[in-house]
């Protein structure tokens, strides 16, 4: 593998996000609920939780969080799931979440034809008013050491401050020897009031340059970077391998620092069933993953974020791009028969799916 890792580091994995509390209606509907199954959930921190819960890597998240009982209820989630908590910032409540707050996120799954629905409550969190200087990167990545650090288009969309503490980061750990995975995941709701796409394109293609794995998918790469797909009926079904093969072969001609590039592959047949893949491009190179066709599902959130920390691991465990896809479809495919943002699997779970194993019965 050509991604060099550092040989000296306190940590596997690093991520910076926002983590919210999600609040499940379980197979009701947030609007006519009377009650909720709480769980803990954000697209950068998943990645850590998988890799630490799933793989067993030793992974910590950096963070910010009200100094109240909701952000101790979301520490201790982060606690059970075994991430470390050095770099969680806290802030001062000033009694009624005026000035400052924790993020909540109302989920419902869906159901057949009735899709999953997201309410996310996260104006003026204190993750989303972190700013440069917040963290002491120089101590992080260069005397803790850090091998892998992740983070995403997500936190860098949460305030203008944000993203230019991503850009800050991702600068301190490329200078430091560690490999940078940002996953692009482009939501125009989030860019809307800090500068649009155009800011969101501005912001991504500073950050692109100091990353080693991009992932997302072409839709991701057209938003966030500008790079688009020509030739391809976007209306006609199975299109997206060679969309995201047409869109890799451009974006690697720029940005030459990009050593991995990968994305799942979905189609929605209803909202618990899918037809799943992935597919993954390094040094010069196109890897699919095994395809998961109807891969009934019960909780969807999370299963791209549980993609990633398996390509994560099957790299810092192997070195070879097919077993890091096969691990990252297989974890996020996985993920995706449990409740809640987080991955339930285990290590030989995965390795089990990967090798075509059944769901038969286990005794």
């Amino acid at each position: 593998m050509s991604l060099k890792l550092r040989d000296q580091y306190k940590f596997d994995q690093l991520s910076l996000g926002e983590i919210m509390l999600r609040l499940d209606p379980g197979e009701g509907r947030v609007r006519t609920a009377r009650q909720f199954t709480a769980w803990e959930g954000g697209g950068e921190y998943n990645v850590a939780r998988g890799l630490r819960k799933c793989f067993g890597l030793k992974t910590a998240v950096a963070t910010a969080f009200v100094d109240n009982e909701v952000g101790h209820l979301i520490e201790d989630f982060i606690m059970q799931g075994g991430v470390a908590t050095d770099f969680i910032q806290w802030r001062a409540d000033d009694g009624i979440g005026r000035s400052v707050r924790n993020g909540l996120n109302f989920t419902e799954r869906g159901f057949g034809i009735r899709g999953a629905v997201g309410v996310p409550d996260r104006g003026h969190t204190a993750a989303s008013q972190l700013k440069p200087g917040d963290f002491d990167w120089e101590k992080i990545f260069g005397e803790l050491g850090v091998r892998w650090f992740h983070t995403g288009g997500i936190f860098a969309a949460l305030s203008e401050t944000t993203a230019a503490l991503t850009v800050e980061a991702v600068k301190a750990a490329a200078k430091h020897g560690t490999i940078v995975s940002y996953d692009l995941n482009y939501r125009p709701s989030l860019w809307k009031s800090i500068g649009g796409q155009k800011k969101a394109r501005e912001v991504n293609r500073e950050i692109a340059k100091y990353v080693d794995v991009m992932i997302g998918n072409e839709e991701d790469f057209t938003a966030c970077l500008g790079f688009e797909v020509k030739g391809i009926d976007h209306n006609l079904t199975k299109i997206e391998t060679e969309a995201f093969k047409q869109m890799i072969a451009t974006a690697v001609s720029e940005f030459t620092n990009f050593k991995v590039a990968a994305t799942t592959l979905r189609s929605v047949i209803s909202a618990t069933k899918n037809d799943w893949s992935a597919i993954c491009w390094h040094d010069g190179k196109f890897y699919e993953s095994r395809k998961y066709p109807g891969l009934e599902i019960l909780d969807r959130v999370g299963g791209g974020d549980s993609f990633a920390s398996g390509l994560i691991y099957g790299f810092l465990k192997t070195g070879d791009a097919q077993k890091a896809v096969d691990y990252g479809a297989a974890h996020g495919a996985l993920a995706m028969t449990t409740p809640g943002d987080t991955s339930m699997a285990t290590c030989k779970e995965v390795e089990k799916v990967m090798g075509g194993g059944s769901a038969r019965v286990q005794r």
